[in-house]
């Protein structure tokens, strides 16, 4: 089996409890461990990661997902992380404290016998998109990809490498704290096949080059799509507040699931 999850949030201050939930987050895991050849955790797993240039012994919060994940991989269960908009700044310290494969971009893998196509998603838009969508939308978008650009920038993230731990921390997490507020209060629900800029994408991307399934994370809706034969778009929802993933059988089917409440 091949499980796929995304959006945990973990060190989240808009999320109560949040030590308990890193412990559900990682009573999933350990659960998938027990039939998984791979997993792959596609983006914004942690609220805020950056590596500083000075030891960040906040880090240590992390210590019992760190802990699990490594105790998969010594089992032999290949473990993909992928950066997504919250947790770009991995430098290779994440790698090293896990073993870890970590994946900065799309990335397309065989497995029984389906081809994936697996991105978080943020930034993947149709190339179209400015005639698609009403000029406010689409200023938003450009303001977006602006942002994601600046964030992408080495120059900045040297910069801020260079702060102190605390002082970084204080600023991404406060910063991030807002967006999850911000989310909670006013949800962006599912817009519809034609509005969906992912399910855009991937009808884009499909039209060129087939692919069985295209998983997304980023957009905290869980979505099923058949978006052409044989072709189908999942977003895998989050693992903070809808707690649903995928799991990919031995026979090639897909299903999206939900944890059932504890």
């Amino acid at each position: 089996m091949v499980y796929f999850l995304s959006d945990a949030h973990l060190g989240s201050k808009a999320i109560e409890r949040g030590y308990a939930h890193q412990m559900k987050v990682c009573k999933l895991l350990r659960q998938m461990g027990k039939d998984a050849t791979a997993i792959f955790l596609l983006g914004d797993m942690f609220d805020f990661w950056f590596e500083y240039y000075i030891t960040d012994k906040s880090k240590a919060q992390y210590a019992d997902f760190m802990h699990t994940i490594r105790h998969l991989i010594n089992k032999g269960i290949q473990v993909h992380f992928f950066t997504g908009n919250h947790d770009i700044w991995t430098f290779g310290g994440l790698r090293r404290l896990t073993g870890m494969a970590v994946h900065h971009h799309p990335y397309v893998e065989t497995l029984y016998g389906k081809k994936i196509y697996m991105a978080h998603g943020d930034g993947l838009l149709p190339s179209d998109y400015k005639k698609l969508y009403p000029r406010s939308v689409a200023r938003k978008i450009r303001s977006f990809i602006r942002l994601r650009r600046f964030f992408h920038n080495p120059v900045p993230q040297f910069l801020f490498r260079c702060l102190p731990p605390k002082l970084g921390n204080k600023l991404g997490y406060g910063w991030a704290k807002k967006s999850r507020l911000k989310e909670l209060a006013n949800p962006c629900p599912y817009k519809g096949e034609d509005k969906e800029e992912l399910v855009l994408f991937a009808k884009e991307k499909e039209r060129k080059s087939h692919h069985d399934y295209y998983i997304f994370g980023h957009r905290h809706i869980d979505l099923d799509l058949q978006i052409a034969k044989d072709s189908r778009v999942i977003i895998l929802g989050d693992c903070f507040k809808l707690f649903t993933y995928a799991k990919l059988d031995e026979n090639g089917q897909l299903t999206l699931c939900q944890l059932p409440e504890s």
